[in-house]
C-alpha cells in the first residue's frame, strides 16, 4: 500500500531524474497517480517504468515543447515534439476552458504527442467550470477490422466528462473489448486472458497473456465497436495526427523505446448554459437522477476529482510495480 502523496512524490521525482522538467513531472504525477485513485491501475503506476524508460531513450523528449500550429479563437491546433502526453494534454485542458468560456466552445488538439494515460483525467478542467469536455486519442495498433486479422486500430479510446448533479460523470473507456494496459498487467502476474478480450499476432482467440500482450484486441460490441473505434481513429489519428494507430511505435516494446509515437489528441469543450441556459444543466441532473431512480449507476459518478483525493488516501498497486520503481533511478 502507498498513499496518494507517496506515490505522487514518487512518481513526480522519477521523472525529473528521467529529464522532464519539474513542473511537467508534477503535473504528469498527479494525472498518473489519479488513475490508480479512479481504480485504473493499468494506466496508472504500473505505465511509470516504460514512460521513464521511453523518456530516457528520447521516445518522450523531455526537452519537448507544446507549439502553437493554428489558432483562430475557438479551435486551436498544438503540436507537442513527441513529448509525454499528460502534461501536454492537461495544458491543452486548460486552454480548452479559456477559450470555452469566451466562445461557449472550443476545440483543442496536440499532434505529435505521447501516451496520455486515462482520457477521462482531461475532462476535469471543464468540469470545474461546469462545461461538458469530449477528448479522443489514438496509439498503437492492436486491433483488426471486424472480419479480418491485420491490426490497424488502437484502443481507440475516448471519454466525455458530464457537469451532473450531486456528482459529475466521468465517461472513460476503450473501444476495444479490454484496455490494453490490462493485458500489460495480466501478462506481468502471468494471469490468463479472460476468453474472448484477445488473439494472437495469427488472428486466433488465445487466453495467453504474453501472447495476447504482443497480439490483438477485439473490438467492444462487435462489429459495431469497431465502426465507433475507426470514428476515433479519424479524428485523432488522421486529422489530428500526424501517425496513424497502423505506425505509431509500441510502448511494451524494448526495441521501440527511441522512437517517438507521434499520438494525436483532441479535446472539444461545450458550456451547456449557451445551448439551453440553466435549464440544460437541469436536464443533466435529471438524466442522472432517472438513472440512479431506475436502480443503475451513472457512469464515473463515483471518480473523486483531483481536488477531492486525500493526500492520505491508500492506493493497492502490485507489490512488482512498487519493487521496480523502488529501483535507484538512471541517469537520463
Amino acid at each position: 500500500m502507498i498513499t496518494v502523496a507517496e506515490a505522487t512524490a514518487l512518481a513526480a521525482r522519477l521523472l525529473v531524474a528521467a529529464g522532464l522538467p519539474e513542473a511537467r513531472a508534477e503535473v504528469s504525477a498527479r494525472c498518473i497517480v489519479q488513475a490508480d485513485v479512479w481504480g485504473i491501475g493499468s494506466h496508472g503506476l504500473m505505465r511509470l517504468p516504460f514512460y521513464l524508460e521511453r523518456i530516457r531513450a528520447g521516445g518522450y523528449p523531455a526537452s519537448a515543447e507544446l507549439r502553437t500550429v493554428t489558432d483562430s479563437g475557438p479551435l486551436l491546433a498544438l503540436e507537442g515534439g513527441g513529448g509525454l502526453g499528460h502534461w501536454q494534454l492537461w495544458e491543452a485542458a486548460e486552454e480548452a476552458v479559456k477559450r470555452c468560456q469566451r466562445y461557449g466552445i472550443a476545440a483543442v488538439s496536440v499532434a505529435d504527442s505521447g501516451h496520455c494515460g486515462a482520457l477521462g483525467l482531461y475532462t476535469v478542467p471543464g468540469l470545474r467550470s461546469g462545461f461538458v469536455t469530449l477528448a479522443f486519442s489514438n496509439g498503437p495498433a492492436v486491433m483488426p477490422p471486424w472480419g479480418g486479422s491485420v491490426p490497424v486500430l488502437s484502443t481507440s479510446p475516448i471519454a466525455a466528462g458530464l457537469p451532473t448533479k450531486p456528482r459529475s460523470s466521468i465517461v472513460d473507456l476503450a473501444t476495444s473489448a479490454v484496455a490494453r494496459g490490462k493485458i500489460a498487467a495480466l501478462a506481468k502476474s502471468g494471469t490468463p486472458v479472460p476468453e474472448g478480450w484477445a488473439l494472437d499476432s495469427a488472428g486466433r482467440p488465445t487466453t495467453d497473456p504474453a501472447a495476447a500482450l504482443h497480439g490483438m484486441l477485439s473490438p467492444l460490441g462487435g462489429a459495431k465497436g469497431f465502426a465507433l473505434a475507426f470514428l476515433v481513429e479519424a479524428l485523432a489519428g488522421a486529422v489530428v495526427g500526424p501517425n496513424l494507430s497502423s505506425v505509431v511505435p509500441d510502448m511494451f516494446a524494448p526495441d521501440q523505446a527511441g522512437r517517438p509515437q507521434r499520438i494525436g489528441h483532441l479535446l472539444i469543450c461545450l458550456d451547456p448554459a449557451r445551448f439551453g441556459g440553466e435549464a440544460a444543466y437541469e436536464r443533466l441532473t435529471t438524466l442522472a437522477t432517472t438513472v440512479h431512480d431506475g436502480g443503475g449507476r451513472v457512469p464515473g459518478g463515483n471518480r473523486m476529482l483531483p481536488e477531492e483525493t486525500p493526500p492520505g488516501h491508500l492506493l493497492t498497486v502490485a507489490g512488482h510495480v512498487l519493487d521496480e520503481l523502488a529501483k535507484p533511478p538512471r541517469r537520463p
